[in-house]
């Protein structure tokens, strides 16, 4: 194109950047691309996990929510359902965040990524972004669909504190899945990070029973965890109980992510893995 037909281009001094501070048009580009990615498949991405965490409230209070149970002062269904939605959105988030870059580099596509004119904090607040809308996603299929369950109740008594907690739990998922796509090199590493590091802290993270019933080891075990924060403060968003002090699961999850947020974006800012 002639830059006589683009008066961006025409008025622009030379030497000086036509972009300003922030590329927000490239920014907005990746994210839909990401969403739309996932989306185009969303019975996988979106309806899937959905189906699998309501089949957990299924079987869960079946199985142990007969005669009248509570935990935490609550209905066994109440206790369950809140930590079953958020440890869904928390792993959509992770799925999300540890495939683009890793199919990029599998497939020699990397270069869609790092070509365009998006600086490192713009491509990580893209790709980061999508797989925090994919959790949220999921989070609000599976509320949906319990809020018409029979016998649950998933009405937020404290929504500020359960939007909170699900904002930093796929942040810190979405982050993880970051590193792991730095790190892998084929999708069975992306797999053993699932099956060895999220799967297992989701399980004993406190999603299906009360820390407080654990000997104090356990106990110890699982304040360590730093999904249990996750789940224990969202799932107070909803009973108005946790586990622990709310208060500092806020603090450990945004001092995690700071380090998580500083972390992916120095390895990205390097190239590491990914420019080579």
């Amino acid at each position: 194109m002639d830059e006589n037909q683009n008066p961006q281009w025409s008025n622009a001094p030379y030497g000086k950047p036509i972009l300003g501070a922030i590329n927000t048009g490239g920014l907005r580009t990746l994210y839909i691309k990401e969403v739309r990615r996932f989306f185009k498949v969303q019975l996988q991405t979106v309806w899937g996990p959905a189906v699998t965490t309501l089949l957990y409230l299924a079987i869960f209070t079946i199985a142990l929510g007969r005669g009248g149970r509570e935990v935490l002062g609550v209905p066994f269904a109440d206790f369950l359902a809140p930590g079953l939605i958020v440890m869904g959105m928390i792993q959509a988030a992770f799925a999300n965040a540890s495939f683009s870059l890793l199919v990029g580099k599998i497939q020699g596509t990397i270069v869609d990524y790092l070509m365009p004119p998006l600086s490192t904090g713009e491509l990580m607040a893209g790709l980061v972004g999508a797989s925090v809308t994919r959790g949220f996603l999921v989070g609000g299929a599976v509320w949906l669909v319990m809020a018409l369950w029979p016998g649950v109740r998933v009405v937020p008594v404290a929504p500020l504190a359960a939007l909170y907690f699900a904002l930093m739990g796929t942040l810190m998922l979405s982050f993880l899945g970051l590193l792991t796509s730095f790190w892998a090199e084929k999708f069975d590493h992306a797999a053993m990070v699932t099956n060895f590091v999220v799967a297992p802290l989701a399980l004993l993270s406190g999603t299906f029973y009360s820390v407080e019933a654990l000997s104090e080891g356990f106990q110890a075990a699982s304040h360590a965890n730093p999904f249990f924060y996750v789940i224990s403060g969202f799932r107070y968003g909803f009973i108005g109980v946790a586990d622990s002090p709310v208060t500092v699961g806020a603090i450990v999850l945004a001092l995690l992510n700071a380090a998580l947020l500083i972390l992916c974006y120095r390895l990205l800012d390097t190239g590491w893995k990914i420019k080579n």
